[in-house]
């Protein structure tokens, strides 16, 4: 949700913690605000409302603070309203500590009450004030230093937490520590960085640390120490990002949606290279072997939002290329289920960020139940990915807008190659078509560049689309799973309200919302369910409805039904979500550009939900 971001090393921090806010932008944020240090000095804290822009002006783009340690934050408001008082960072009434707070502490009314009995002041309405007043009163209460002041908090905290703190009497220090939101320590020459996410880092720094749950972080200049809950020393290993700064900028794109829509060939491309071999599927990078996808008798796939329409799909696929059955829950429903799950199955947990809290809340439950997971994630070592049993990485690299694009391909495409495998493990497939849907698989990102071709004329329909207030998308089987994704791209960043229903549901309810002029998109990509479909919209031209059906090449009788037709190429039925998908994207993104909205950031919203 939040961004944050810390330095200290021989450089001016404050353009630095600027740079690295201004990456973190997509997270979605109301306010920002840095807090510098300039050796002895008493740190210097800058705070505003609103885009990040006014703070870069306040400070002249950072030259105006000086200072070679400090941190930032950009907050999306929880606990108080958006306002310059509620910005972080925050202090204690002295200003002995410093910090900022991702997360929420479920319990700060409690501990608000403590720190109001020893004396302590409020001026927020944020509960990452508590936490800082309650790491002072620690400090002071025990004088043991910051470790065991962050330590004793932690245990007292109720919640989620990135923290990032600067104490008066440790100069040119950071002190971090966190529980179920994510946090990365990146170090080079002398410069030691910390942020929530790697696009904050990567113009300085791929060489980083993964600070893990309940366990705290002392920064030097070039130096890391690390430490559990019990204050003892530990050990980590540095990991190097292998995303390279270019890749999470605009590359020439009027915005990063519309750049990582047509980053899609290639990410797919390299998902699929990754665990294809010499026309063989090769799961030994994702740690499942054969005899263990044999004994699998239940899957459940858990994920939220655009993953949980991944889910939705790769059900489809998976219950046609196998015998397994598959149950695809919202994580943040199957988190709070009361069932027990079936002995020998699988939960697999779709997740970009690898820190979506209730999908790792619901990675968790299973474990807890003995239960074999599978994390199918974008962000090597994201909590997701250490905590599952087994990972599949998707190579989508970083995404930076809101709205998933390239990172809902490669794991609709995880999916797919989820399915064969399985398949071909318990024998219910044979080799020729094994072989077959392997071939027509490579083929997807060619056929996925050709489907970009038509942007154009759906630029001119989604122009056409700007002032209407509610859209429809129908479709069967496996493309009802591609409507619901069609349908969250456009509400989300058109802000038309939008529903996708399964095209044999309409009669139970949806049609009597139809009215003359009603934009309904159908999507016809299923073969034996087309002729199905075609008869629903019908109905809803009946009724008035103005019709886009999205169908495969060779379906031309389309165009004497539809106001508006988009093809994709012929490809298997099972794979064609992975072209029709792509209509649907830039659909979604030219109604939002035509509309003036800030696509990459739409309102209200973030790029990783790490709170519930």
């Amino acid at each position: 949700m939040c961004g944050i971001v810390g330095f200290t090393g021989n450089s001016q921090a404050a353009p630095i913690l600027l740079d690295g806010l201004s990456k973190l932008e997509y997270r979605g944020y109301d306010s920002a605000g840095i807090a510098v240090r300039d050796g002895e000095k008493d740190p210097e804290v800058v705070k505003a409302k609103g885009k990040l822009e006014v703070l870069q002006k306040m400070t002249n783009n950072g030259e105006a603070v000086h200072g070679d340690c400090g941190i930032g934050h950009t907050r999306w408001a929880t606990h108080g309203e958006p306002s310059t008082l509620n910005a972080h960072p925050h202090s204690s009434d002295d200003e002995n500590v410093i910090a900022v707070h991702n997360g929420i502490i479920e319990n700060y009314q409690e501990l608000r009450e403590k720190l109001t009995k020893s004396g302590y002041t409020f001026n927020s309405q944020t509960d990452t004030e508590v936490a800082v007043k309650l790491i002072d009163y620690y400090f002071k209460k025990y004088g043991l230093g910051p470790v065991d002041s962050i330590a004793r908090a932690m245990i007292r905290i109720r919640g989620s937490y990135a923290l990032c703190v600067m104490f008066h009497d440790y100069p040119g220090e950071i002190y971090t520590a966190r529980k179920d939101s994510p946090m990365i320590i990146g170090i080079t020459g002398g410069e030691t960085y910390v942020a929530s996410d790697v696009p904050a880092i990567l113009n300085y720094t791929r060489n980083v640390y993964y600070i893990g749950n309940m366990e705290i972080a002392r920064l030097g200049k070039g130096t890391v120490t690390f430490y559990n809950i019990d204050r003892e020393e530990i050990t980590k290993e540095l990991t190097e990002i292998k995303w390279d700064a270019k890749s999470a900028q605009k590359g020439g794109y009027e915005h990063f949606m519309l750049k990582e829509i047509h980053e899609q060939p290639k990410v797919v491309r390299d998902t699929i290279n990754s665990v294809v071999k010499d026309g063989v599927i090769d799961f030994s990078s994702i740690g499942l072997t054969d005899e263990e996808m044999k004994k699998i008798s239940q899957i459940y796939i858990v994920a939220c939002g655009s993953a949980y329409h991944v889910g939705m799909a790769a059900q489809y696929v998976i219950e046609d290329f196998t015998t397994i059955p598959v149950r695809v829950e919202l994580a943040s429903e199957f988190r709070y289920r009361k069932m027990t799950l079936v002995k020998n199955s699988l939960v697999i947990i779709i997740s970009q960020s690898g820190e979506t809290a209730d999908s790792l809340a619901a990675l968790r439950l299973a474990k807890d139940q003995g239960i074999a997971t599978l994390g199918i994630v974008n962000v090597v070592g994201s909590s997701i990915a250490r905590e599952a049993d087994n990972v599949f990485y998707t190579l989508a690299g970083p995404e930076i807008s809101v709205a998933t694009t390239k990172a809902y391909s490669t794991q609709l495409i995880a999916g797919y190659l989820l399915a064969i495998g399985f398949a071909k493990a318990r024998g219910e497939m044979d080799q020729e078509k094994y072989e077959a849907l392997l071939k027509e698989l490579d083929t997807i990102p060619e056929k996925i560049e050709k489907t970009l071709e038509d942007k154009e004329r759906i630029q001119w329909y989604a122009n056409k689309l700007a002032a209407t207030k509610d859209a429809f998308f129908i479709g069967r089987g496996i493309d009802y799973a591609i409507s619901l994704e069609g349908s969250l791209k456009m509400k989300e960043i058109s802000y038309i309200h939008s529903e996708a229903y399964a095209a044999g549901e309409l009669k139970h309810g949806p049609i009597s919302l139809i009215e003359e002029g009603i934009p309904v998109i159908g999507v016809l990509t299923q073969p034996d369910l087309y002729e199905k479909t075609v008869s629903n919209m019908v109905e809803v031209k009946s009724r008035g409805a103005s019709l886009v059906g999205l169908t495969t090449y060779g379906n031309y009788s389309m165009e004497d039904l539809a106001d508006f037709t988009v093809y994709i190429p012929q490809t298997d039925p099972h794979f064609a979500g992975s072209l029709s998908v792509i209509p649907l994207q830039l659909l979604g993104y030219y109604v939002s550009v035509a509309k003036g909205y800030d696509v990459d950031k739409p309102r209200n919203l973030a790029k990783s939900v790490t709170v519930e």
